[in-house]
């Protein structure tokens, strides 16, 4: 009876306007992308365990304080980063209550956004099981991947704000719906090898922490390996494009895009390697991986073409 009250008093809410729900879409990409960073931070600056409990950052201190153990730089870096995910999981219930309160009511609108709090709930837990388990390479991986993951759904969650129920049809030529897949399963390779370069490397998040015990050279070429498969994919997708003849603005937009971040985060990675790892650069190659999640998923999203949702007798384009 009182969810049913609760119920009632919500449906009466207007909803937010399409520039809110947008903004806030927007915000659940970045937050996603920021907490990768701010994570990447935390692992080249060795301070995974500057908080060595969690939900605590020390035994009896839910903040920072002075520890003969810990240095408080540590702490605060590793603290901050815990601060930034309840901002990430204050938008991303925005992003619920917003899309739940836009009408008409869209069921695929709805559940994506639902996947924003739940999304940061399981993080939370990860992170949890990261700190207890003393920054264990793969834990680590696990708690990285899972941050891409979320990115991935954000810009789904993006893109559906202007889309109805109605069934998805093909945009663009056909093929494209056959090599989106594979580019996508492409993606995880990278990203999954990405994590045991990082595993097997010196940024372990805490001087004491095991490494992956497997040789970062041959690791390196693996993944590069992944990232010419992927490339030759993008090339396969533009000449699909361009022999089309009368593909939309819309994929040849965000289909340049993919290609310059991916061609940057690859120039990236090679600098990376050759001046030995350096920290700052390890945090913008994690930064090069968000855009590039954020770029694909894009593009992923602008292969399909949804009936746009009717709001007040008004047609609502689809954003490039």
């Amino acid at each position: 009876m009182a969810l049913q009250t609760l119920k009632d008093r919500l449906d009466r809410i207007p909803p937010a306007s399409v520039r809110v729900q947008r903004a806030v879409g927007i915000a659940t990409v970045v937050t996603q992308s920021l907490i990768a960073l701010t994570g990447s931070v935390v692992r080249v600056t060795g301070s995974g365990l500057g908080c060595s409990e969690w939900p605590n950052c020390l035994p009896g201190s839910m903040v920072p304080v002075e520890h003969p153990e810990y240095a408080m730089l540590n702490q605060w870096i590793e603290f901050g980063n815990r601060l930034l995910t309840g901002v990430v999981g204050i938008v991303a219930i925005a992003a619920f209550v917003l899309a739940y309160l836009d009408r008409p009511r869209r069921a695929r609108y709805v559940r994506l956004a639902l996947v924003m709090p739940v999304g940061v709930a399981i993080q939370g837990v990860i992170g949890g099981v990261t700190v207890r388990l003393d920054l264990l390479w793969w834990v680590v991986a696990v708690h990285l991947l899972a941050s891409m993951l979320m990115i991935w759904l954000a810009t789904l969650y993006l893109n559906a704000i202007d889309e109805g129920d109605g069934p998805a049809v093909p945009r663009g030529p056909a093929a494209l719906g056959r090599v989106l897949p594979v580019l996508a399963g492409v993606l995880v390779g990278l990203l999954v090898v990405g994590t045991m370069v990082t595993g097997a490397g010196p940024h372990a998040g805490d001087p004491e922490t095991p490494r992956l015990d497997l040789p970062v050279d041959v690791l390196s070429h693996v993944h590069a390996t992944f990232l010419y498969v992927f490339l030759a994919l993008l090339v396969a997708v533009g000449l699909m494009l361009r022999r089309a003849g009368d593909t939309p603005a819309l994929l040849w937009r965000r289909y340049a895009v993919l290609v310059v971040v991916v061609l940057a985060q690859g120039a990236l990675g090679f600098t990376q390697y050759f001046t030995g790892v350096p920290e700052v650069l390890v945090s913008l190659h994690v930064l090069g991986a968000t855009v590039v999640i954020w770029a694909t998923a894009n593009l992923w999203a602008g292969s399909w073409e949804r009936p746009a949702v009717v709001r007040e007798g008004a047609r609502v384009a689809v954003p490039a």
